[in-house]
């Protein structure tokens, strides 16, 4: 079984991690699979990229596409055309997409249209926002999915409704959770620790990048203002997304205790998030994150496609409005924060189950090459 891996983004680096090592481990006891990792060059800088290869064992792409910056169709149409050149060379028995990003959406769609299967991992989540580039992407991606690799009941669920055959369907985990797992005992304190005079428990950790957050500077001002003045004077390190560095540049956001910073890598940033008092977000995955941490989490978003980090774990919906961060922050300063619980199969074994379940579908001949519908030199 030949199997191409996609990766692009600092999201996608942490989720493939794990099945490339499963990968290996399978391979040292002699199962016939092998795979090609391909990066399409989404993020291409070291921070965003490189620094996740290193720290995470990822060896060095088989592939770079060079995606590179511009636009979301600009990035798409890139990604696209080059995979297509790689996949006209040579075409994996199955396309393994990750995540719900640019290029997982670009991939997924020339791998269907060149004859290939295409399995998703982290299939089925929904927030319901379609003015989340994310949603489309993962609508898209399912509409057209093979194989779903969903990380629980609720993302099964989801797929159930849009009516995909549950024989499609496997729940496996979370191979975030996987990766955090594995490197418990390999979180780094960054540098900035000391410069900052941090304390376990004494310090939040923010991190902003949503249009939602940060395209309006007055919304956005007004955000961290309350989150400053609700913090008890305690330190807020803000690792800061390139996006949300643009616009900071242009306001006057000056505290003493807001340390903003340029993004960490993944075994120092996830140091900060384990010993944070709590962090403020409106990321996704550090959700994840910080539900199996049992670090409280104030997620600044109107809805969540992980809504198990809400009803299970230790994340709460604050919304977008500025004068939502008060009350929230108040009820955490008084010690009032609910307890969190690990979702099922949050165990680190997601991968060990993606692999055992790809062994058994190649067993039962559902691997085999579709017969392409449209000849690929036509395309567009």
């Amino acid at each position: 079984m030949n199997i191409d891996i996609i990766a692009g983004a600092r999201p996608n680096f942490m989720k493939i991690a794990p099945i490339i090592r499963e990968i290996k481990n399978r391979q040292n006891s002699g199962a016939n699979i092998t795979f090609r990792l391909i990066h399409t060059g989404q993020h291409y800088d070291k921070n965003m990229s490189q620094t996740f290869f290193d720290e995470l064992g990822i060896p060095a792409p088989d592939v770079n596409l060079g995606a590179g910056g511009g636009s979301q169709a600009e990035q798409t149409s890139k990604i696209m055309t080059e995979y297509e050149k790689v996949l006209a060379k040579s075409a994996p028995d199955l396309c393994i997409v990750v995540g719900d990003v640019t290029s997982t959406l670009a991939c997924s769609v020339t791998a269907k249209k060149m004859g290939v299967k295409v399995a998703h991992v982290e299939a089925g989540i929904r927030s319901g926002d379609w003015t989340m580039p994310e949603e489309i992407n993962r609508l898209v991606t399912d509409r057209i999915t093979d194989f779903f690799f969903t990380t629980t009941k609720i993302a099964n669920q989801n797929l159930l409704k849009e009516g995909v055959a549950g024989e499609n369907i496997f729940l496996v985990g979370n191979t975030m959770i996987d990766t955090l797992l594995a490197n418990t005992d390999k979180f780094s304190k960054p540098d900035l620790w000391n410069s900052f005079g941090l304390e376990k428990g004494r310090y939040f950790v923010m991190t902003l990048h949503r249009p939602a957050n940060v395209d309006e500077q007055i919304k956005l001002k007004k955000l961290i203002d309350n989150v400053v003045q609700s913090s008890g004077g305690e330190s807020i390190v803000f690792p800061v997304h390139p996006r949300t560095r643009n616009i900071l540049d242009e306001l006057d956001v000056n505290h003493n205790s807001l340390h903003l910073v340029e993004p960490l890598g993944y075994l120092e940033f996830i140091y900060l998030v384990k010993h944070a008092r709590a962090v403020i977000t409106d990321s996704g995955g550090i959700t994840e994150e910080t539900t199996v941490l049992g670090v409280p989490c104030l997620t600044l978003r109107d809805n969540t496609e992980r809504p198990e980090t809400v009803t299970a774990g230790t994340n709460e919906l604050i919304g977008t409005d500025p004068e939502a961060v008060k009350p929230a922050m108040d009820h955490l300063m008084k010690g009032n924060w609910k307890m969190g619980s690990v979702p099922e199969m949050w165990d680190g074994k997601t991968a060990e189950r993606i692999i055992d379940t790809l062994l058994e579908l190649e067993n039962k001949g559902r691997l085999k090459k579709e017969t392409s519908f449209v000849d690929h030199k036509l395309l567009f």
